[in-house]
């Protein structure tokens, strides 16, 4: 099973299990994992898990206290690390909202100049491969040629779409023949945010 991407946090948490299991020969338990990363609530040890085991990263059993198993190596740093903010939409527009997390994103999947990384809500793009619940990395720009993936502001709602400048204005065409294009004339407000360089699949 392909494992998915963690941010920084989650793979301290993944290296904290894995070490303290190496260490003493069993898991620690969610409390344990709590006083250590300085959280009070057992609830935010138990979204992380979520997450990690969502990922391929970790198994749990349910029925026991200290049932927490890493699975293979630890995911390789050295990655960049890249502010993930919010979500974009692959069908109709919807508004963008900045998120505080990071993921670690590999270097073959990083362009020139600023980066981010947004997710994906829709399926208007599935004919490039880029389904609900993906990340896709973005590389900012304000420019994009005929036919490029770019991230785009339209009258202030975010989307993801294929650009095309087309007599009388822009056309953002969707990879899915069910979604129709957005037509974007001088009446709307418009701008590109950057062009999509990479895609990171949900787990």
């Amino acid at each position: 099973m392909e494992k998915g991407a963690i941010t920084p946090k989650q793979k301290a948490m993944l290296d904290y299990i894995r070490e303290f299991t190496e260490s003493v020969g069993y898991a620690p338990s969610q409390r344990e994992i709590a006083d250590h990363f300085g959280y009070s609530s057992l609830g935010t040890i138990q979204n992380y898990l979520v997450r990690l085991e969502r990922a391929g990263w970790l198994e749990r059993s349910w029925n026991a206290k200290r049932a927490l198993k890493t699975i293979g190596a630890a995911p390789a740093g050295g990655g960049y690390e890249l502010p993930m903010l919010g979500f974009v939409a692959a069908g109709r527009p919807i508004e963008a909202v900045e998120s505080p997390d990071t993921l670690e994103v590999p270097h073959t999947m990083v362009g020139r100049g600023e980066n981010f990384v947004l997710r994906v809500q829709g399926d208007s793009m599935v004919g490039d491969g880029i389904l609900d619940g993906d990340m896709v990395v973005v590389t900012k720009s304000s420019h994009a040629n005929n036919g490029q993936t770019v991230v785009a502001m339209v009258d202030g709602e975010a989307t993801v779409k294929h650009f095309h400048r087309v007599k009388g204005g822009i056309e953002l065409r969707s990879a899915n023949p069910l979604v129709p294009t957005i037509n974007v004339t001088s009446d709307n407000d418009f701008r590109i945010e950057g062009i999509v360089v990479g895609v990171i699949r949900h787990c």
